[in-house]
Formats: structure tokens, C-alpha cells, sequence
């Protein structure tokens, strides 16, 4: 009798436990036809990003009469040229880093990313991109579904969630996956220490190994123990890497540090979850979002310049979003509310980097097409499953069509 994840589930996963501190285990993605080494790293911006803050159209006058007191200064705006609608667009003063990485061509910015009727619900918002499915946002990931279509055997740490809990875009139906937000903190949880502990470890591998055939509840459990088990002496060497940079100690900059391990050590990880947060300004955004731009800038530099000197910048996709944007004009509290269409970057040393869409005018009035929700929020013009189609065709190697469901794929869109 086979059993997937969702029998377990139904049927009683809480009469068992397991001496693991890390979580059960992932699977395979990446058989991906593509380099050996290719990965895919999100970066989730959570709480709502500001597209205006980040990429700024500093020269619309209306940017600065609706924002008079969080408007990035046209003179701080790191410049990144003009769109093809002719709008000149700059970096948030926090981006150096990324701005170099434009220059390099090897950054592509995706603008007014979206869906029609965007939620403004942290939550919904979240499990939409998620799931990438706006008409069933409780459906399983994106990602989780292109896990779901590769072959076995699965690869235990094929991929890697860097949050304690684990993202709706990696759930599946048969594909678990493992949640390690600290390398050093993943080892099998023993009573005792020393030689004594090692025993245990090898006493748990022999109980797992045991035929559970007629067994089918335990024969799952024991599959998982045996999958996390090969994972600890992998995750161990990424624990002890010695980086070619200088990372920055910042949440952002230790989760970085730890992908890049992976890469280096290749210990077989294909996909990374990486989570950024605090976006969610509805006050003093002036004084909290440039902390948050430089926490990200100055972790994907030291990300950006140990992959070249270990030689992988080429085999890595970073790409980010947030579960909506903000609205166009400030709010009494000098901070900005819950909006609809964001932006996206794309990121590596394969990406045709440049400005990909259209920069809305940010004009109040009623017949201003660029525009919704009655002038106070950037509507969106690139449907964002056309970023994961592009993602998963070209990047991850796999059937965007089936497995986002539809058809979204987008010529012009081509920054892998």
C-alpha cells in the first residue's frame, strides 16, 4: 500500500515521534536538465514591499507630491536607466551592491508584477504567490507541484527551507521538505553525549532500516528517519564551510553564508527558501526601510562575491518577491498601506539582466489606466506566474504549463 504525505497526515502522524531536532526531509528537484549545480534561490520579502521605495521613478513629479515625506530624493536614487516607456528609474540609495550587479548585466528588475483583484491580506497574499494559484490559494506550491513531477529516488536535501515553518510555495503531495534554518543547529538529538550519543545515532539508523512492508504508517515514518539521518553529515560540512567573503551578521547575511555553503560543498540542494522580513511599514517608513535595504544589499554582495571567487555565480538564480505592494501615496503615520502590483528581481550569472515591464504614472487622475483601487494603488501589468514560468521552462527544467496550470508564459520575459 503506498503512502503519501497527506494519508500520514489524516491518518495519525501524531502517535509517532522521532529523536531529530532538524525536520523530516525534502526531495528532489533538481533533476532539472541543467548544470549540476544549478540552483534556485527565493528570497521572500514578507510583509508587503514598497516597489516605489525600492525602484524609484524620481522623475515623476507626482512620486513626490503624494510621498512629501518618505519620497527617496531624485539626487539619492542610484540610476539604473530608462524603461521602454522612457521613464528614468534608480535603485533605493541602500542597493550599491545590486546596482553593480546591474551595471554587470546580471540583474533583471521586473516591474508591476501581479494579479487582477489583488488581496491585501498578508495571509492570502502570501498563499496566492504561493501557491500561484489566485482562484485556489490553498492549493499546493508552485514549487512543491515541480517537485511532485520529478523521478525517484529523491534526493533528501534537494531542497531547503532557511525558515522554521514550511512556505505554502514548497508544499506537495508526496515531496516533504526539510526546514534547517541553522546548519550548525541540524544533528540527531540524543539523550546523552560522547560515544554514547553516537550509539543512539546508530541504534535510530537500524530501527528505520527494518522492513515495515505491513506497516504502512510506520514503513513513512521510517522512510523520513532514514532521509534525515543522510542528510546530518551533509548539512554538517555546509555547518563548518569557510567562505571566500566576508558575510555580514544579519539574519539575511548567515542564511546567504549558508546557501553558498551547500553550493560549495555540493551536497545536492537545488532550491533554497530564504525569508526577509519587516516590510509591513505603515509608519516612520523613512527610518525603517533603508535598514531594510542595506541588511538585503550588503548579504547578496558577500553572496554575490563568494560565488565568484568559488566559481558558481553562473549557477545561481536569486529571485525575489513580497505578497503585494504598497500604495502610492503616504498615509498619515509617514508610511505607506497595503497595495497591489510589486516588483521582482532576478538575479545570477546567466540572467540577461535590464528593466523588464513599465513603470506606472503615478497621476491621480480617474482615466490614468497604470492605476487602481480609484488612483491609490500601481495596477499590475506582468502577471507574476509569468516570472515562474520563465523560471521553471528555463531555469528549473520543467513543464510551466502543467505545472502552473496554465498557460502564462511570456516571450519578451526572457531574463533566463
Amino acid at each position: 500500500m503506498a503512502m503519501t504525505r497527506r494519508d500520514f497526515l489524516r491518518h495519525g502522524a501524531g502517535a509517532f515521534t522521532v529523536g531529530l531536532a532538524g525536520p523530516a526531509v525534502l526531495a528532489d528537484l533538481a533533476r532539472a536538465q541543467g548544470s549540476g549545480r544549478r540552483a534556485l534561490v527565493v528570497c521572500f520579502f514578507a510583509g508587503g514591499n514598497d516597489a516605489l521605495s525600492t525602484l524609484v521613478p524620481y522623475t515623476d513629479p507626482y512620486y513626490y507630491s503624494r510621498r512629501p515625506s518618505i519620497a527617496v530624493a531624485a539626487g539619492d536614487a542610484l540610476q539604473v536607466g530608462s524603461d521602454s516607456s522612457g521613464v528614468s528609474l534608480g535603485l533605493h540609495p541602500g542597493l550599491p551592491a545590486l546596482r553593480a550587479i546591474f551595471n554587470e548585466g546580471r540583474l533583471a528588475i521586473v516591474q508591476r508584477t501581479g494579479y487582477a483583484n489583488s488581496t491585501r491580506s498578508h495571509f492570502l497574499g502570501t498563499d496566492v504567490w504561493g501557491s500561484a494559484n489566485p482562484a485556489s490559494p490553498q492549493s499546493h506550491g508552485w514549487l512543491g507541484r515541480y517537485l511532485d513531477t520529478l523521478p525517484q529516488p529523491v534526493d533528501p536535501l534537494a531542497a531547503w527551507d532557511a525558515v522554521r515553518e514550511i512556505p505554502r510555495a514548497l508544499t506537495s503531495d508526496h515531496v516533504p521538505v526539510p526546514a534547517i534554518p541553522s546548519a550548525s543547529g541540524y544533528a540527531f538529538s540524543a539523550v546523552n553525549g560522547g560515544a554514547e550519543a553516537a550509539r543512539e545515532r546508530v541504534f535510530a539508523e537500524r530501527l528505520a532500516s527494518r522492513d515495515a512492508s505491513d506497516r504502512p504508517h510506520l514503513a513513512f515514518v521510517n522512510a523520513g528517519i532514514d532521509a534525515a539521518m543522510n542528510t546530518l553529515d551533509k548539512v554538517a560540512l555546509v555547518a563548518k564551510y569557510a567562505p571566500a567573503a566576508v558575510y555580514p551578521s544579519t539574519a539575511t547575511g548567515t542564511t546567504l553564508k549558508t546557501v553558498a555553503g551547500a553550493l560549495v560543498q555540493g551536497v545536492g540542494t537545488r532550491v533554497f527558501w530564504v525569508q526577509l522580513g519587516g516590510f509591513d511599514t505603515h509608519a516612520a517608513q523613512a527610518a525603517t526601510y533603508p535598514r531594510l535595504m542595506t541588511e538585503f544589499n550588503n548579504a547578496v554582495a558577500a553572496f554575490y562575491a563568494d560565488l565568484r571567487a568559488q566559481g558558481l555565480w553562473g549557477d545561481v538564480l536569486l529571485m525575489t518577491f513580497s505578497e503585494f505592494g504598497r500604495r502610492a501615496y503616504e498615509n498619515g503615520s509617514a508610511g505607506t498601506d497595503h497595495g497591489a502590483a510589486g516588483l521582482m528581481f532576478a538575479a545570477g550569472g546567466g540572467v540577461r539582466g535590464g528593466l523588464y515591464g513599465t513603470a506606472a504614472s503615478l497621476n491621480p487622475a480617474p482615466d490614468n489606466p497604470a492605476l487602481e483601487n480609484s488612483g491609490g494603488d500601481v495596477g499590475y501589468e506582468t502577471d507574476f506566474r509569468s516570472v515562474y514560468a520563465r523560471v521553471i521552462d528555463h531555469w528549473l527544467g520543467g513543464d510551466s504549463v502543467s505545472i502552473l496550470q496554465g498557460d502564462f508564459r511570456r516571450p519578451g520575459l526572457a531574463f533566463v
